[in-house]
């Protein structure tokens, strides 16, 4: 597991509380990575290489900007009023359970074909909002379902 932290800001479209105002956290990612193997040395892979391919897309994308649902027009359009901006659009609210989603089916696949000689595979991947708050998504629920919950989240929102 390797841990990352970042600093980022959200909203959650439709939240009936004041999670819909545009806020930030200090988040901390873990990314569960597993084999059926170990190298040589002992390992499943060095921590170094995991750390140097999720932390840097973490600080390329996520760190210190703003993470929002392609579907909030209103917040986008406030953001891009402001130079510079960084911001980052996912398919669906941005709630820890969504980011983990988003982390473990769309970015984690990308990053660990980068590792070569190494049969990797992400089993869990766990955002911390806050320190007594966390969502976590593993790859016991096949990403079929995850899709089917995703779409239901968002035909319910609309």
């Amino acid at each position: 597991m390797r841990q990352v932290k970042f600093c980022a800001g959200h909203r959650l479209l439709n939240h009936e509380g004041k999670c819909a105002n545009l806020h930030g956290h200090n988040y901390v990612v873990e990314f569960h990575i597993t084999s059926n193997e170990i190298d040589s040395l002992g390992r499943v892979v060095d921590f170094s290489v995991v750390n140097k391919l999720f932390k840097g897309w973490i600080d390329d994308n996520w760190d210190h900007g703003f993470v929002l649902w392609d579907a909030d027009e209103n917040a986008i359009q406030a953001l891009k009023q402001v130079e510079p901006h960084r911001l980052y659009l996912i398919p669906y609210n941005p709630t820890a359970e969504n980011m983990a989603m988003y982390l473990l089916k769309e970015v984690s696949p990308k990053l660990i074909a980068q590792i070569k000689g190494y049969d990797l595979h992400m089993s869990k991947v766990v955002v911390w909002e806050t320190e007594h708050a966390f969502a976590e998504v593993t790859n016991n629920v096949s990403l079929n379902q995850a899709d089917a919950l995703l779409q239901n989240a968002h035909r319910s929102l609309n």
